[in-house]
């Protein structure tokens, strides 16, 4: 079959614009980023039925989060018991490689840099990256990474745009590539002068800077037929141009010939986060069964001795609910069980309360000058992207004054894990921001919502 794979950076959740170049291109499967809570709201204004929003993917075939996957990918059952696996991931953007290069920074300390802050979050998804496609899946990446490619930073590139001087080896395009995954826009457009395929600008595209960060990625086996540059009509080099463009970013789109994988033994679900009173809707797939029962227990439970619910089905592949309205906030495993009621595939579930809001709290009440700050929260919405920020007690409401001190929930690794329902961090002069050490004064700490400014919690704490 043919599949058109899609990778769109929409910007802080897209808009109407965003939503009809969707809608027009009509691709199978897209990765959509910054998406953030909109997905939902997306899916139906451009006609997709599948979404999820944990790994920020709309689909026009079933999105399966399959057993052992640890919410890092899905399967996509883009034929009827049939799928390819799918990966989308948005690395961190501070510390931009290219502006330390621009700076005087040496190669070798930006690629230091760079393995630090995006190729670290690589590495959590290499490994299945690999074992998907060498079991034979069609295995995609989707991505805004934030970084360059080894294959635009070469001897032929350098000065013919501004800010590639030197060659460069990229190492999360280089660790893809030593897992033998293909950037599909370089498979099709090989000569990176004729076609740069530049996805974003610093600070935008309309100057001639930027580079290509935007990508769709292949492993397995699959033959990439076509990839074309998204973006403004007005440019020359766009493929497929739109009058009315306002994401910062622009897209790609690959289309691959392929030959879709059997789904394995697994239950899998359609979301692994849910609040209170959701339905989680469980796939079991049991090849060679004549029946199956699917277990919810507490998390790391056995079934079917701690099981508080349970369904049996008399065919070996099929789809069951199960209400989330009694179970208390937590932790939750589904377990599926084979004729003889042994455990043969597993998946967790996480159940957010409907009514808690984030609890925030500081390990102490009063600091002295630059002792570090150590921040925790439980009950989080567990969004891709929320972020703790510090404020002047004075001046501490988010939408309108200056934060000083501020992490992503999930550090570095925020757009490419999933996000989690409590954490911590702490804060002291490696945190992003500044002042620091704080002055002395009174500090108010917030839990804000996706990269943006609306507070869902806060603490006070005191710097003498």
């Amino acid at each position: 079959m043919d599949l058109d794979v899609l990778v769109f950076n929409i910007e802080y959740g897209g808009n109407a614009s965003t939503d009809k170049v969707m809608r027009s291109l009509d691709a199978d499967i897209i990765g959509v980023l910054e998406s953030y809570n909109r997905l939902p709201e997306i899916a139906e204004k451009t006609g997709y039925p599948y979404y999820n929003v944990g790994l920020q993917l709309l689909s026009k075939y079933p999105i399966h989060e399959p057993s052992g996957a640890g919410g890092l990918y899905a399967l996509v059952e883009v034929q009827p018991g049939y799928a390819v696996a799918f990966f989308n991931t948005h690395l961190d953007y501070v510390a931009y490689g290219p502006k330390l290069l621009s700076s005087g920074m040496p190669v070798q300390d930006v690629i230091a840099s760079e393995n630090e802050i995006r190729t670290s979050s690589m590495d959590i998804l290499l490994p299945s990256l690999a074992e998907t496609a060498e079991a034979g899946y069609p295995t995609f990446l989707t991505g805004d990474f934030n970084q360059p490619s080894s294959l635009d930073y070469t001897g032929e590139t350098i000065g013919t745009r501004e800010g590639v001087d030197k060659v460069v080896p990229w190492p999360v395009s280089e660790a893809l590539f030593d897992i033998d995954f293909r950037d599909t826009f370089r498979e099709v457009h090989p000569d990176p002068v004729a076609d740069p395929g530049l996805t974003h600008g610093d600070p935008d595209l309309r100057h001639g800077g930027g580079d290509r960060i935007d990508y769709v990625y292949a492993g397995g086996p699959v033959e990439t037929l076509d990839s074309q540059l998204v973006g403004e009509a007005a440019d020359p080099l766009v493929d497929i141009g739109f009058e009315d463009w306002t994401s910062d970013h622009r897209a790609v789109l690959s289309t691959f010939e392929l030959e879709p994988l059997a789904l394995p033994t697994t239950v899998s679900l359609d979301r692994r986060m849910l609040t209170a009173g959701d339905e989680v809707t469980v796939h079991h797939n049991t090849p060679g069964a004549s029946q199956a029962t699917v277990a919810v227990v507490p998390e790391g439970g056995d079934a079917p001795q701690e099981e508080l619910t349970s369904q049996s089905s008399d065919n070996a592949v099929g789809t069951m609910s199960f209400d989330t309205a009694e179970l208390e906030p937590g932790g939750y495993d589904v377990v599926l069980l084979d004729e003889a009621g042994l455990e043969i595939a597993r998946n967790e579930f996480w159940v957010r309360s409907r009514k808690a809001d984030v609890q925030v709290s500081t390990d102490r009440s009063t600091y002295g000058a630059a002792d570090p700050v150590e921040v925790a929260w439980e009950d989080g919405p567990a969004n891709r992207w929320d972020w703790i920020g510090v404020y002047r007690a004075g001046a501490a409401d988010p939408e309108e004054d200056d934060y000083l001190l501020w992490g992503y929930t999930g550090g570095h690794d925020s757009g490419a894990v999933p996000p989690s329902v409590m954490g911590s961090m702490i804060l002291n002069g490696s945190s992003r921001g500044r002042p620091w050490p704080l002055p002395p004064g009174d500090y108010v700490v917030h839990y804000l919502l996706t990269d943006r400014y609306q507070s869902a919690g806060r603490a006070e704490f005191t710097v003498r």
